[in-house]
């Protein structure tokens, strides 16, 4: 174990981590917005700076390395004087229009403006430099007038998606976030996935489809298992006014932490579609002498009410114990007249594994059939 002390408290760590990693672990504030502990840490936005004994210059936590004997401050003045001026210098360049700015509320820069008292310099702001929502892309709103080149979109497109849609264009003040080599974001290969969005810390990318919808406060958050396939990934749906209104990354999930694929973040919309169906349907089969056919191609039935048919066959909504009741008893006539090997059972990849466990296990051992099969081609 390493021997060190941060703010006068002694500390013992284990070798190889870094100073953030530490100050973490022991409940020590240190802010940062260019981290992230799903990605490799860049130093770039230089607000996790730490005053370390010896050194000429403030150390950026996220990426400095523990040494035996270290001795470190993290709130010193000189500390707190130059986070300040960095969020300064970042507000500069930055909208201030907090007052109508979609993610207000669980802004990464937002808040910790307010934690430092950091406003706009007096030399005043650059204002409106790019196009606001300046990528066709389907999905995901572009405007980079509110990045701050923390570069987590780069890093978690390329570590996570392996895609490297994003990087970085031209130097200095004109340096900005680009997908490709200046393209649009799928002409750079974008599989539309919203990993960006989901670690990007302010609104310079956002989701489309519940753009200026609701703020965080205004939302409820359900955590849910995808409905798309068998891995299980789980994540958040945002609710307001008993609606969903999008899909947010859950960074505790077990299975896929952040990440998500298009489906998972975008394909939410079928929820509330008019067209879904809510209860089971049973065919009825209606018999010769129980109908009169009539012009407008619907059938009168003997109790005077109508129904659409398709040949002799109608299907008719029912509850869920109804249904499941002439289900089992179909499965018990066709086993008792033609036996068990007559009967056979297809699941699907778009059930979870669970459900697709269950599935076998009522057809291999309540019905007594092998016969099941899975269709994994959606």
């Amino acid at each position: 174990m390493i021997n060190l002390k941060i703010n006068g408290q002694p500390i013992q760590a284990e070798p190889g981590k870094t100073i953030l990693q530490v100050t973490k672990e022991h409940g020590i504030h240190v802010p940062t917005l260019c981290y992230h502990k799903d990605l490799n840490p860049t130093g770039n936005c230089r607000m996790c700076v730490v005053e370390v004994k010896g050194g000429r210059f403030l150390s950026a936590a996220c990426v400095t390395p523990i040494w035996e004997g270290m001795e470190i401050q993290t709130q010193s003045e000189k500390v707190t004087k130059d986070r300040k001026l960095t969020l300064e210098l970042m507000l500069a360049n930055h909208p201030q229009d907090c007052i109508t700015c979609d993610v207000s509320g669980e802004c990464e820069l937002q808040d910790l403006a307010y934690e430092y008292k950091a406003a706009a310099p007096a030399w005043g702001s650059k204002g409106t430099r790019y196009p606001v929502d300046s990528d066709p892309n389907p999905f995901i709103r572009v405007d980079m007038n509110r990045c701050i080149l923390c570069r987590r979109c780069v890093s978690a497109c390329a570590e996570i998606q392996v895609r490297d849609v994003w990087g970085v264009a031209k130097r200095g003040f004109d340096e900005v976030i680009v997908p490709g080599a200046g393209t649009t974001m799928l002409e750079a290969r974008c599989e539309s996935c919203g990993q960006c969005v989901a670690y990007c810390p302010t609104g310079a990318l956002s989701n489309k489809m519940n753009y200026g919808k609701a703020r965080a406060h205004q939302m409820t958050k359900v955590t849910t298992t995808c409905s798309y396939c068998g891995v299980g990934c789980q994540f958040d749906l945002l609710v307001k006014n008993e609606k969903v209104i999008g899909v947010q990354s859950n960074p505790n999930a077990p299975v896929n932490g952040m990440a998500l694929c298009v489906k998972g973040r975008y394909g939410y919309d079928y929820i509330h579609h008019p067209e879904r169906l809510k209860k089971p349907k049973v065919r009825r089969y209606l018999l010769e002498g129980k109908k009169k056919p009539r012009d407008d191609g619907q059938w009168t039935m003997d109790n005077g009410q109508s129904s659409t048919v398709n040949g002799l066959w109608d299907w008719v909504e029912t509850e869920w114990d109804v249904a499941l009741e002439i289900t089992a008893k179909k499965f018990a006539q066709i086993r008792n007249d033609f036996g068990a090997d007559s009967m056979g059972f297809l699941t699907s990849a778009k059930c979870t594994n669970e459900e697709n466990y269950l599935m076998n296990k009522l057809a291999r051992q309540v019905v007594g059939t092998n016969n099941i099969d899975h269709c994994a081609r959606l």
